[in-house]
């Protein structure tokens, strides 16, 4: 994974636009951490294969970024995205790392489904 580039990332998001795409939306800061400070509120979301068709999306921000995908009922959107990388199966990955370069959030984008 490489540090966000804005412009690419843009045009790379416009490539899964008007298309049926899956996406995956993942966040977490630690499922184990409250194992280690049950003072530690932990949370996070997932989403895998969610069948979508997105009008337009669009990164926002200075980083760490935000990418909204809106779709015809209403908005999809992950926050504090930092990398990105398309990889070899076509699948756009982007992910917010913390400052101990774990991942906090993903957001993916493939024309096929994630493998479970």
């Amino acid at each position: 994974m490489e540090p966000i580039a804005v412009t690419r990332v843009q045009t790379l998001i416009d490539s899964f636009a008007r298309k049926d795409v899956y996406l995956h939306l993942e966040t977490t800061n630690g499922a184990y951490a409250s194992h280690f400070d049950q003072s530690f509120f932990s949370a996070g979301a997932y989403i895998r294969n969610a069948h979508i068709n997105y009008k337009h999306g669009k990164i926002i921000g200075d980083g760490p970024y935000r990418v909204g995908l809106e779709l015809n009922i209403g908005w999809v959107y992950g926050e504090g995205l930092t990398h990105f990388e398309l990889n070899e199966d076509g699948q756009l990955i982007l992910a917010g790392l913390n400052h101990e370069d774990k991942i906090a959030v993903t957001l993916e984008i493939s024309e096929q489904p994630f493998r479970k």
